[in-house]
């Protein structure tokens, strides 16, 4: 018995250590606590009632090669800082720029990248009261606030980001379930707006704002039921992706008002929403502790993933370990080892989108794709995710690319959370002669049904943009400039392709309940042996309270957690000599008092 209890509490203690680092097929992710950004004190926040820390990132191309600037909130207190990442150790006592706001939160924030420079750059601030504020933290000056007497909308603001490719448009969501779009060079008005409905479909209504002169909002989107949690714009800018409180991802065409698609969470609300680096998945995350892939394309959940124990609060994908290479199966022979050489060699110069493209030409040669995303969660774990070429096409032929496993390069199973196997990656070769795939790996351990065909569609996004738009090209939507392309709960429901449908009648948004006992198990809510189950690369826990912040940088991944600590991971092979000397130091340092390596901010 004592044994046991002792074993038993052992395993308690690991299973709740913070780790440190961790690796993947790639190599080592480690923890730079030298680079750990937070208030200038140190101090562990105390986030009881506070909105969440978030983190902005901003490059203003200077000629000292250390342009970026980062941006977080925490509590009522907004700073910004020159960002060394895995260069040098973080110097907390001089923030650029510092801020304390009174009867008001920071919730959300946003950089302008088109205008960015070192002497100056455009910051929108939303707040828990509903305001959003421009400022500029360089000139530390503070140059508009709108919404400012709460006459547009009162709830909080839960999202703010400028329009891609515009210099003065930018979009707002509350928690109203409201969205409004906004010119810089526009005034709100001193009364309340009053609003003429220009189009209306399922769950949604976009409205104009009815004024003898032009004045914010521009447009007035209601979208679904309860909150507006998060949106996102394509990569290409041309189409939105909601999630709300009711559920539901909404993707909208931005330009013409027409809804592209939906589909429902499995339970509960859904909290935030990422999409891939070439446009053509969209992952969802909330409080059925799952993440979920979409496909643009064909409208339809393709897999789920299950790691979380607890709500997802972010989902991003990572454009530097996203893999597309492409092979001739009949030229090749050498080693397995050879092959792992060619497969894991990325070429990284800005090529992933294009690359990616290619897997829908007809005439390209056999493309192997590896898609990365990451998730964090209220769990405080970090969970990495491999998107391969078994999920997204599950009704062609593998190629010799992916149908012998790949032992090399497995990770093991992570602690408590059901591990991968070796085929999880989906990097793999074939042995000649064989024409029998091998079962499908733990990443999608589920049996696959009979789900609509993927087809040979040509991709939405590149499709002509609707007559419509030029009802409101007054509305200055169409200002944007061409742009460079660099850069165990109870769960319930998930959805297809719905068409919208604009109304004649200038009536109010169509409210339509949805009762998930008629929807489990059909194209809206597929069930869960319905679609493939994928298993996390890796789930650690990182943090001591819930994380808030996952950003997927060229040489290092950011988290944030809600004490408002802003944490740096080196990625494998980024970590200099005179880093790993300091860690070095430290910890002999560390040793000498009796202190914990990682555990002195606590």
């Amino acid at each position: 018995m004592l044994l046991s209890k002792m074993a038993a509490e052992g395993g308690g203690k690991e299973m709740n250590e913070i780790k440190t680092q961790f690796t993947t097929r790639e190599g080592l992710y480690k923890l730079l606590s030298h680079s750990e950004y937070s208030r200038p004190n140190r101090v562990p926040f105390n986030s009881q009632g506070s909105n969440p820390v978030r983190v902005s990132f901003v490059n203003v191309n200077d000629q000292s090669g250390n342009g970026d600037r980062l941006c977080f909130n925490v509590g009522r207190e907004l700073y910004f800082y020159i960002y060394k990442g895995v260069r040098k150790a973080a110097d907390l006592s001089k923030p650029i720029d510092k801020r304390i706001y009174k009867g008001t939160q920071p919730t959300c924030h946003d950089f302008n990248h088109l205008t960015a420079t070192a002497e100056s750059v455009s910051l929108l601030v939303g707040f828990s009261a509903g305001q959003v504020q421009l400022i500029d933290p360089i000139k530390k000056e503070t140059s508009k606030l709108f919404n400012e007497e709460r006459l547009i909308d009162k709830s909080r603001v839960t999202c703010v980001k400028w329009v891609p490719g515009s210099e003065s448009l930018f979009l707002v969501a509350h928690s109203s379930g409201n969205m409004y779009l906004y010119n810089v060079e526009h005034t709100c008005g001193t009364t309340a707006p009053h609003y003429q409905l220009l189009k209306q479909g399922e769950s949604f209504a976009v409205h104009t704002c009815k004024s003898k002169s032009t004045r914010n909002p521009l447009l007035k989107w209601t979208v679904g039921e309860g909150a507006l949690n998060e949106f996102a714009f394509s990569p290409d800018g041309k189409f939105l992706a909601c999630v709300s409180q009711d559920g539901f991802l909404r993707v909208f065409n931005f330009d013409s008002v027409e809804l592209h698609g939906t589909m429902k969470s499995y339970f509960g609300g859904l909290l935030c929403v990422c999409w891939s680096p070439d446009g053509k998945y969209i992952v969802t995350g909330g409080e059925d502790d799952l993440v979920t892939v979409w496909s643009f394309v064909d409208c339809r959940v393709i897999a789920r993933g299950h790691g979380h124990k607890s709500w997802v609060s972010v989902v991003a994908f990572d454009p530097y370990t996203t893999s597309v290479e492409e092979s001739d199966p009949m030229e090749f022979s050498g080693s397995d080892e050879d092959f792992q050489d060619l497969h894991f060699g990325r070429d990284r110069a800005n090529s992933t989108q294009s690359r990616l493209s290619k897997r829908n030409s007809t005439d390209s040669r056999p493309v192997s794709v590896t898609y990365r995303f990451g998730s964090v969660g209220q769990d405080t774990q970090l969970c990495l995710w491999d998107l391969t070429e078994d999920i997204l096409f599950p009704h062609q032929p593998l190629s010799r690319a992916r149908t012998h496993t790949n032992v090399m390069n497995a990770t093991s199973p992570p602690a408590g959370s059901g591990g991968t196997n070796p085929g999880s990656n989906g990097n793999s070769i074939t042995t000649p002669g064989n024409s029998v795939p091998p079962p499908l790996p733990r990443s999608n351990s589920l049996p696959h049904s009979a789900v609509s065909n993927a087809g040979s569609k040509s991709s939405v996004m590149d499709g002509a943009i609707a007559s419509g738009v030029s009802k409101f090209a007054t509305l200055s939507l169409h200002d944007r400039k061409e742009r460079h392309h660099e850069k165990d709960h109870k769960r319930n429901h998930s959805m297809g392709h719905i068409s919208s449908k604009s109304s004649d009648k200038l009536n109010l948004v169509t409210k339509t309940k949805t009762d998930p006992a008629k929807t489990l198990g059909t194209p809206l809510c597929p069930r869960m042996e319905d679609v493939p189950l994928l298993e996390p690369l890796i789930c650690k826990k990182i943090a001591h309270e819930r994380l808030t912040v996952l950003i997927f940088l060229e040489d290092c991944i950011v988290t944030a957690c809600q004490e408002g600590f802003i944490c740096t991971w080196a990625r494998p092979g980024k970590v200099s000599l005179v880093v790993l000397c300091y860690h070095t130091v430290r910890m002999a340092l560390m040793k000498a008092v009796n202190l914990p390596y990682f555990k002195e901010r606590s």
